[in-house]
């Protein structure tokens, strides 16, 4: 398994940097609206989907509208469908990793695993689920980070 975390960090590193970046700025963001940092930590560890965590922000200060969040989040999040479809074939036998890999997808998770040639010495359900954990951790931990920092 060593090779498969070897090979993931590799091919997600730049990936990784851009989410710990952007969380940063999503952690601020929800400091500079009144929210301390348990608020984007949580936030993105629970909804992990970056522009839908930006707009429920600014819902957030307003009046609460469940109707409207609903909506909102289904449309901005429709593309995981057509996401879903193209990935069913590259998840069919990825066995107790598959509702981590159907939770952990996004776009970059997304754009990373459908292109990915996993070499074949490596596992390749592995590869794919180590991918989507460190893009996961790393938009948790710049949320987080970015609330620390907003303080």
């Amino acid at each position: 398994m060593r090779k498969e975390v070897r090979y993931a960090f590799q091919k997600t590193s730049p990936v990784m940097l851009g989410f710990l970046f952007l969380g940063a700025s999503y952690g601020i963001y929800m400091h500079k609206l009144g929210f301390n940092f348990l608020y984007p930590l949580l936030m993105a560890a629970t909804i992990f989907a970056g522009s839908v965590e930006f707009v429920i922000g600014n819902l957030l200060v307003q009046s609460f509208q469940p109707l409207t969040v609903l909506i909102l989040t289904a449309l901005v999040n429709s593309r995981h469908i057509f996401y879903g479809i193209t990935m069913l074939k590259k998840y069919s036998n990825t066995g107790k990793l598959k509702p981590i890999l159907i939770f952990g997808m996004c776009d970059e998770s997304f754009s990373l695993n459908a292109t990915l040639k996993v070499p074949t010495d490596l596992d390749r359900s592995y590869v794919y689920f180590y991918i989507t954990a460190f893009n996961y951790f790393s938009w948790v931990a710049g949320a987080g980070l970015g609330g620390l920092l907003g303080e």
